[in-house]
């Protein structure tokens, strides 16, 4: 064993180093020092990744993608409210090469023109109907045991318990492709064996708020502010429409004007006050 591997190991330093001086990891053979994770840094990881579309979104993620070989825990204010505008780049990726989208027990009808805009075809997306939470909870690991190759698995669990998450999770170290469960935001109060946990809310002009809850890695504070523009609206938008809260607040700016003017006029005063 390299003198400087048996020092971390036995806490000992190697034969001519100084142990009140701090000892340089790049002191360690090359394999050694890359393969040691640094808690201020984004962890990496020797799993496949599917990029999330969004470049600073990556950037956040070890990998620099959605995992595969692992959960992701998606959590959300109310379903069907961000799961498709967060991960419709990524799923679009993959069915482009043949890949199926597995839903199971979602909880509204999937809109398929809606998808085929995101890219996601109606021949590609199998809905397994799973009604009550002990149906949506084994059709998912079911589905995971399976290891549907090239696709993804998006499943809503938002009773799910922790125990019920770390057994899905020991099964899809063993699954190729990444497996998503949706739960609601009060989730992230709970403990969770799912080593990547992200909260997607809405914000304004079209843009998702992410923020990673956990991760491989330093924590992260504050949030990801991306922009997310359903289907192909952004070729048919003019620069008004993608800035919608200006439009909003010149318009209330010039409701109150009107206003105001009624109740100066004496004419007016009267219709005003009704």
């Amino acid at each position: 064993m390299p003198a400087a591997l048996q020092w971390i190991v036995n806490a000992e330093p190697p034969p001519g180093v100084d142990p009140s001086r701090q000892f340089d990891v790049g002191q360690l053979p090359i394999g050694i020092s890359q393969a040691i994770w640094r808690g201020t840094e984004v962890g990496q990881t020797s799993q496949a990744v599917v990029s999330t579309g969004f470049e600073e979104l990556d950037a956040q993620l070890p990998g620099g993608g959605w995992p595969c070989n692992s959960i992701t825990e998606l959590l959300q204010p109310q379903p069907s409210l961000c799961e498709w505008r967060l991960l419709s780049p990524a799923l679009a990726r993959l069915v482009v090469t043949g890949g199926q989208i597995l839903l199971v027990g979602p909880p509204k009808r999937p809109h398929v023109p809606g998808l085929v805009k995101l890219g996601i075809a109606e021949k590609n997306m199998v809905w397994i109907a799973a009604d009550t939470p002990a149906e949506r909870l084994w059709s998912t690991e079911q589905l995971v045991k399976a290891n549907p190759r090239g696709g993804a698995i998006l499943a809503w669990l938002p009773q799910a318990r922790a125990e019920q998450i770390r057994r899905l999770q020991v099964h899809a170290q063993s699954c190729d492709c990444p497996v998503f469960l949706f739960r609601p935001e009060a989730a992230q109060l709970d403990a969770s064996p799912a080593p990547l946990r992200v909260l997607a809310t809405l914000g304004t002009d079209w843009q998702l708020q992410v923020h990673i809850l956990k991760r491989k890695g330093a924590l992260m504070d504050g949030v990801i502010s991306i922009t997310s523009i359903p289907g192909t609206l952004a070729s048919v938008f003019t620069p008004r429409l993608m800035r919608p809260s200006q439009l909003i607040a010149k318009t209330e700016v010039s409701n109150v004007h009107t206003l105001g003017r009624a109740v100066n006029q004496p004419r007016l005063r009267q219709l005003a006050a009704h």
